[in-house]
């Protein structure tokens, strides 16, 4: 393998997503904005957002793939992505909707339930003050 081409492992939590070799390009969306990576970039650690991942390799051309949130690790040639899902498929438009109505609503409902969580520690606490005092 080349030193002009970099490996790339897509992780989810109970299986390899996707593993190519011969990889010249990946962008990725961080919250900053997206991440592009060549095989000479440094070494770095990101954060992924909930979007589109991209990566051309040598013998697929151009690759799409909606991700969930995430990391990102570039070391060396090695690139390991861990994302908590991700799906393939070519119809970018389709993945970009399925960005939108699986991630995203996904995001929404641990807000949801971490709000509700939060209202249940404050009441609990404050009740057992009162009972502490009184």
């Amino acid at each position: 393998m080349s030193s002009e081409f970099m490996r790339l492992k897509v992780l989810l939590p109970f299986k390899i997503f996707a593993q190519r070799e011969g990889v010249k390009r990946i962008v990725a969306k961080t919250d900053q904005g997206f991440l592009g990576l060549l095989p000479h970039r440094l070494d770095c650690v990101s954060a992924l957002t909930p979007g589109i991942l991209t990566w051309e390799s040598e013998s697929e051309g151009e690759v799409v793939i909606a991700v969930d949130e995430g990391l990102l690790v570039k070391a060396g040639m090695e690139v390991l992505i861990s994302v908590r899902n991700a799906i393939g498929g070519t119809d970018l438009g389709k993945l970009h909707e399925a960005v939108k109505q699986e991630f995203m609503k996904v995001s929404e409902q641990e807000r949801d339930m971490s709000l509700a969580l939060t209202k249940l520690e404050s009441g609990f606490i404050s009740r057992f003050a009162e009972l502490q005092h009184g």
